[in-house]
């Protein structure tokens, strides 16, 4: 029986993408855990492999097409000795669409004939939420004989090296087969086994579900004609705005904010850039920055206080034992938040390759998922930019979200005595939820201690 090949889910919160490019086309013969597409997301761009042995009998969406939801059927795959006969009758998958702006449509609309009332009640009949494969939650694994497992023979082989039981994990190959990503998911701890809808745990609501103010055409409407330029919103912005809408109207934000005085962290690191070793072109091997201490410091804080590492889970709180902290990186169009896993036990040196490498590929859109899901807890540091001090949105499910300001001379008092010195800012976003202001304001305390005196943070 010919199988689906359908667009799958390359990360718990992905609900559609861009099918960027085929790696194979109409007759070609594809074995299993072979490469046969990009597809991209708002993170990242990643390559599908084919699940079965087979044949290209059809492919139902041209490549470069957008919005292409999860688990719609994008080609079919012919088994040993099936032609396109056996091909199931199904209409050829049309590209989606954007939707037109309805005061746009109107100026575009040609003047309305006897035939067009027909034509447009007709396409609100298509539009209407009627049950489709793209519509559908990903359907459960085909049931089989025995304990027969669906998934592919390299999702099998790579979870038997790995000692994991392939039935604990949950596919989301075509018919809910458990394809080699499935697989990866589940190894890296992107994926739990057998895990719950992720919107248990605060998934984001589709873009364009949550209330986004005033409608396109209202702004419009606000505008002179000509005086704009009005640029689409690509897949990373929509998340991006869904996400953070998402948070500030279910997360309770409450902001906490100190002053750190940072002479001895500047002092230490320059001495530690000093001794850096040098190559033969007169290039230091590495370079630390503020924000390498801040991430160590922030990272301790939470193995300090653990009750603060923390994120709200519905039912439940979820109490992480590493410390787990994200990073968040401007890139074009939007914004990344890799994680630096278990963050406290890296040294400084090691936290700033890291996070020059995760910053560089995030640019490129070439993270995993497992690099940029998960984490606690996140830094935001705009002090590059000369901001003293800002709030930022958490970024669900994380717990909180510590924003770093510029390090800046300030005039401050010391035992009657004016005196100068280097501060800076931090504000820290909680989730009221999960951290409470005594528990919010006992973190950030550890935190000063550990950034004032930086010898600290190795005790």
């Amino acid at each position: 029986m010919p199988i689906d090949i359908t667009m799958p889910a390359l990360s718990p919160t992905m609900e559609e993408g861009k099918l960027a490019k085929w790696h194979v086309k109409e007759g070609d013969t594809v074995s299993s855990g072979d490469v046969i597409a990009e597809i991209e997301t708002d993170k990242a761009t990643m390559e599908v492999e084919a699940v079965d042995e087979g044949k290209i009998g059809k492919i139902l969406v041209a490549e470069g097409t957008d919005n292409v939801k999860v688990n719609a059927v994008i080609a079919v795959l012919l088994q040993e000795g099936e032609s396109a006969d056996d091909m199931a009758a199904a209409p050829k998958a049309e590209a989606p669409k954007a939707e037109a702006p309805k005061d746009d449509a109107a100026k575009a609309a040609p003047p309305a004939k006897t035939a067009e009332p027909a034509k447009a009640e007709a396409t609100k009949t298509e539009a209407a939420p009627a049950p489709s494969p793209s519509a559908k939650a990903a359907p459960a694994p085909t049931k089989s004989t025995g304990d027969k497992v669906f998934a592919s023979p390299l999702a099998r082989r790579l979870a038997k090296e790995a000692g994991i039981d392939v039935a604990a994990i949950s596919g989301t190959g075509p018919k809910g087969r458990v394809v080699k990503s499935d697989v990866e998911a589940a190894k890296s701890g992107a994926t739990p086994l057998k895990a719950a809808s992720p919107s248990a745990v605060g998934a984001p609501a589709a873009a364009g579900v949550a209330a986004t103010g005033m409608t396109k055409a209202q702004v419009l409407a606000m505008y002179e004609e000509g005086s704009y330029e009005a640029v689409p919103n690509d897949g990373m912005r929509k998340v991006v705005a869904a996400r953070l809408t998402e948070s500030k109207q279910t997360v309770p934000h409450f902001y906490l904010n100190l002053d750190c005085r940072i002479d001895a962290l500047l002092s230490a690191r320059e001495q530690i850039n000093a001794q850096a070793p040098k190559s033969k072109e007169g290039k230091p091997a590495y370079k630390l920055s503020v924000n390498d201490f801040v991430m160590k410091a922030w990272a301790v804080a939470l193995q300090r206080v653990p009750l603060a590492n923390a994120t709200w889970a519905g039912d439940s709180i979820l109490y992480h034992k590493r410390s787990d902290v994200a990073v968040a990186v401007a890139v074009p169009g939007g914004l990344f938040t890799p994680v630096v896993k278990s963050c406290d036990t890296l040294s400084l040196r090691e936290i700033s390759e890291t996070v020059k490498d995760l910053a560089t590929r995030a640019k490129s859109k070439k993270l995993a998922p497992h690099e940029y899901q998960g984490g606690a807890s996140s830094v935001s540091n705009l002090g590059m930019f000369g901001i003293t001090s800002f709030a930022a949105v958490i970024n669900p499910p994380h717990g909180t979200i510590l924003a770093v300001g510029v390090g800046e001379e300030r005039v401050y008092p010391d035992k009657g005595e004016i005196k100068i010195g280097s501060f800076m800012t931090v504000t820290l976003s909680c989730d009221h939820r999960a951290v409470d202001g005594a528990l919010g304001a006992e973190v950030l305390g550890v935190f000063k201690g550990l950034i004032e005196n930086p010898v600290m943070m190795l005790a």
